[in-house]
């Protein structure tokens, strides 16, 4: 039986962090060598250029709206969506309007 200490806290993702103007902000809220969990705001117009990881990246939008290219291929996500990056694959990402994002990076 678990006791109330033993429990973690519930993250409230979009009340987890704050959008910055004309700036993106980060926070890693797990991080072990086999992978993180790093919560993201956008303002508006604001992004990651196109780059690539050896391993899967899984988006999680949990407000707002953006486009995600994988490939040269652009998709829209909105609070909710989720996406899987395939490993070795160019992406970018642009926020549409500010957005809030989980990236979820597993080394395995």
């Amino acid at each position: 039986m678990s006791t109330e200490s033993d429990l973690s806290p519930v993250i409230r993702l979009a009340e987890s962090i704050e959008y910055q103007e004309g700036g993106v902000v980060s926070r890693e809220i797990v991080s072990r060598k086999t992978g993180t969990l790093t919560i993201f705001a956008f303002d508006q117009g604001q992004g990651l250029s196109e780059h690539t990881a050896p391993y899967d990246a899984t988006v999680l939008c949990v407000e707002g709206e953006m486009e995600i290219s994988i490939s040269g291929r652009p998709q829209s996500l909105t609070a909710g969506d989720l996406i899987i990056m395939p490993a070795n694959q160019p992406h970018s990402l642009r926020a549409v309007s500010p957005v809030k994002m989980l990236l979820i990076m597993i080394r395995a």
